[in-house]
């Protein structure tokens, strides 16, 4: 005898069938990432401290993922370009983004109409390092020490320029927040990256500039810039001689920068998972802790939710920063 058939227990077959098979396929899919090479967006030129930072940390974290990770160098409008592109990436885990604080905590308060939300558009991963900027000055610059600088700078206000990455990053906030608390007259030059900077401060075109130590470690050594005071809260273990500009004259001051890990926002949790777990065993093995350390920069790898309550507190400091400093787009 035939069975008849009820059309809507057959539908509620099928559907269940295919409910199973998409949950099983899920984490198959997710098993498979990465399978493909990794584009890591850096708004920056080749040759800048997150560049540099990012190459250092490339060869582990392909050794942790298994597959190779891809600069793609969006240098341009302090940050925002490549800071938009990566926003607007899809969320596959195929693109990352390492950033300093300038597009991400420092512009939102200094310039209206960004194409992205830091909050919103991005998702942290992780903290990669953290370290402070040092005060250089071209050799040509009559003053040996923070104290001798203010001096000069006050003898002679509006003569006295310094070079930063781009307006709104994190080195022209350390001067603006330096011309404050000393209480001088220094004029800000932009550029569209550290690298042109701190080769014009080489060539005596700039005087001063706030900037991470690592990339300017051969300079120092070979007598071609003068480093003047360091703007952590302590001396830096690398330059132990060198004092800190609070110890200087300026009570109180410190200027900080950091590289963060970044993906697009809707990247699956289970991806920024993997990436973070590939970033912190990174940077947290003893050859890696050591390559930062002696390049002046304090090696981190935080939790998600470390880094995640790390970027509102930057973005809470540099409001504060911008408001006491007066800082603003030249």
């Amino acid at each position: 005898m035939n069975m008849i058939k009820n059309p809507k227990t057959s539908g509620l077959w099928r559907y269940a069938l295919f409910v199973l098979c998409a949950l099983q396929l899920l984490p198959a899919a997710a098993q498979q990432w990465p399978d493909k090479p990794i584009r890591v967006i850096l708004s920056v030129p080749a040759g800048a401290t997150p560049d540099f930072t990012a190459r250092l940390i490339f060869p582990g974290l392909s050794q942790q993922l298994g597959v190779s990770l891809v600069a793609d160098n969006r240098a341009g409008g302090g940050g925002v370009i490549g800071a938009e592109i990566a926003s607007k990436a899809a969320p596959d885990g195929y693109t990352l983004f390492i950033s300093s604080p300038g597009a991400l905590t420092i512009l939102p308060h200094l310039r209206k109409g960004l194409p992205y939300d830091t909050l919103r558009d991005f998702a942290p991963v992780s903290l990669i390092s953290v370290g402070p900027f040092v005060l250089m000055a071209h050799p040509s610059v009559p003053a040996k020490n923070i104290r001798e600088l203010i001096a000069l700078a006050k003898a002679q206000p509006g003569k006295l320029n310094y070079a930063s990455a781009g307006n709104g990053v994190a080195n022209h906030l350390a001067g603006e927040l330096f011309k404050q608390m000393a209480g001088v007259d220094i004029v800000h030059v932009p550029y569209k990256g550290a690298p042109q900077a701190v080769s014009d401060v080489l060539a005596g075109h700039m005087q001063l500039m706030f900037n991470s130590i690592a990339p300017i470690v051969p300079h120092i050594k070979s007598g071609k810039i003068r480093v003047l005071g360091v703007a952590s809260a302590q001396r830096s273990p690398q330059m132990p001689e060198l004092p800190t500009i609070a110890e200087s004259g300026v009570p109180g001051f410190e200027a900080v920068n950091w590289f963060g890990m970044f993906a697009p926002a809707k990247t699956p949790r289970n991806i920024i998972n993997r990436v973070n777990s590939a970033v912190t065993a990174t940077i947290k093995s003893p050859e890696m802790q050591a390559r930062f350390i002696a390049l002046g920069a304090d090696p981190v790898g935080s939790s998600v939710e470390e880094f995640s309550a790390y970027v509102r507190r930057d973005m809470e400091k540099y409001a504060r920063i911008v408001k006491v400093s007066g800082a603003r787009i030249d």
